[in-house]
């Protein structure tokens, strides 16, 4: 299965869910439709405005949905809150790691896909904005193309409109390698997604799975 095939369920059902980068976001902004910082699009149409899965297919880049706690050679965590449990659906990628509290929004997601193929790293995470930035009616709130935990990692934080609802959401993906001698390359999205009208109010338990989110090799066992 392609890595655009794979993504397209997951960004379709959660894209992005929102939450807040170090600096605590402007709540009054999130349910506007005006962009609130400067931003450079780019062209539609162009290789530059494609989506990272998109971006990969066409470089003949396979992704293969992995569950997180079926790695071996990296470690993907994020906390789970008080109140907060497993979302199960169908309509989600195999692998894909859900919770939620309650049965809708605010929920939080990581999906991680095992990548095979040749591919520039450092041009491929320029695609990571893309797909939030699809989005109806996106108001960009924050953005980085800082690297996380020491891998290549895009973040874009923002707000949108989805089924006559505003959304706040936050979405980072990370290009990680795993630990030798394979040096596997994996993608992983982790999105936080909630109403924008309840941003403030649900803001301390996105603020600690966003915090606590976490990508790492594992350490080797400390020899005998």
């Amino acid at each position: 299965m392609s890595v655009r095939h794979c993504a397209a369920t997951t960004v379709v059902a959660v894209l992005a869910v929102s939450g807040c980068s170090t600096e605590p976001p402007d709540y009054q902004s999130i349910l506007s439709t005006t962009p609130t910082t400067t931003t450079t699009t780019p062209e539609a149409g162009s290789e530059e405005a494609l989506p990272i899965a998109t971006y990969l297919e066409r470089k003949g880049v396979v992704g293969e949905p992995i569950p997180a706690d079926k790695l071996t050679d990296l470690t993907v965590t994020y906390p789970t809150p008080p109140g907060w449990k497993p979302f199960v659906n169908s309509n989600l990628s195999p692998g894909t790691r859900v919770i939620a509290k309650g049965t809708t929004y605010p929920m939080a997601m990581v999906v991680v896909f095992k990548l095979t193929g040749d591919f520039d790293v450092n041009e491929a995470i320029k695609h990571g904005y893309n797909d939030a930035e699809l989005s109806e009616n996106f108001n960009r709130l924050n953005a980085s193309m800082d690297n996380f935990k020491g891998f290549p990692s895009s973040m874009i934080e923002g707000s949108y409109d989805l089924n006559g609802s505003r959304m706040h959401s936050y979405n980072r993906i990370v290009i990680a390698t795993g630990a030798p001698p394979a040096n596997q390359r994996y993608l992983i999205q982790f999105t936080v997604t909630g109403y924008a009208d309840k941003a403030a109010e649900e803001a301390p338990d996105m603020e600690a799975i966003i915090r606590g989110f976490n990508v790492e090799v594992p350490k080797a066992p400390p020899p005998r």
